[in-house]
């Protein structure tokens, strides 16, 4: 692998220092438009010792990649919040060598996540709204006839989406959890008056307690596997 192309806001590129990892003879590119992501990245691969791991502040919908530079493309829940999804996939589908792969995690629907509606309404008081189609969001991948269409389109062939479902784990106990939750959506309480914020703060924690279990505070949740390859 030369080089894998990923765009996971979360985690600070964990999912590109791995993928480093996995290819020690090649090289892993991460890209976020987060120049403080980036820089994050990039002390944590300097700290874990992953030389191979690089990243770069860019927008991957439009970035000029080296066309069939690289040999594979991943993303773990980013791919979402491409605000031009085809744009993006065919420009990431022209940097990929001819049967490279292209592999994505994205979220089913809100009704198969629990986590979406648990906290929306501890931190907004409401069931979170359905967005407008075809705008970025957690589920705008979330149809995988949709997703099969618009790979096609894209440019992609062999487009298969596999349904994982299982709970995912926010920490070793509710503090733990509050901690983690908040600093994903903490700017669901922008706006709000401190009594506000600490009164959501604690429907959370509430929240989070009722979900504690011996392996953790887990909610559950479902996504698709989507594995495809360039045509």
């Amino acid at each position: 692998m030369r080089r894998a192309s990923s765009r996971v806001p979360c985690s600070a590129k964990l999912t590109t220092r791995a993928a480093a990892r996995a290819a020690p003879a090649g090289e892993a590119l991460g890209i976020d438009l987060s120049g403080r992501m980036i820089n994050l990245a990039r002390a944590l691969a300097e700290r874990e010792g992953v030389p191979n791991a690089r990243f770069e502040r860019a927008d991957a919908q439009v970035h000029p990649f080296p066309t069939a530079g690289v040999d594979a493309v991943i993303s773990r829940t980013g791919a979402m919040f491409f605000g031009r999804p085809d744009v993006a996939f065919a420009n990431l589908a022209r940097a990929l060598r001819p049967d490279g792969r292209l592999t994505l995690l994205t979220w089913q629907s809100a009704v198969r996540n629990e986590w979406i509606g648990a906290f929306a309404r501890a931190l907004a008081g409401r069931e979170p709204p359905a967005p407008p189609l075809g705008t970025p969001g957690p589920f705008s991948l979330a149809d995988p006839d949709e997703v099969r269409a618009l790979l096609g389109d894209a440019g992609f062939a062999d487009v298969r989406c596999e349904g994982l479902a299982r709970p995912m784990v926010y920490g070793r106990d509710a503090e733990e959890a509050h901690a983690f939750v908040l600093g994903l959506l903490g700017w669901m309480l922008a706006g709000r008056t401190p009594a506000e914020q600490e009164q959501a703060s604690d429907a959370l924690r509430t929240t989070l307690q009722e979900h504690e279990g011996p392996d953790g505070v887990a909610l559950a949740s479902a996504t698709w596997l989507v594995t495809a390859r360039r045509a």
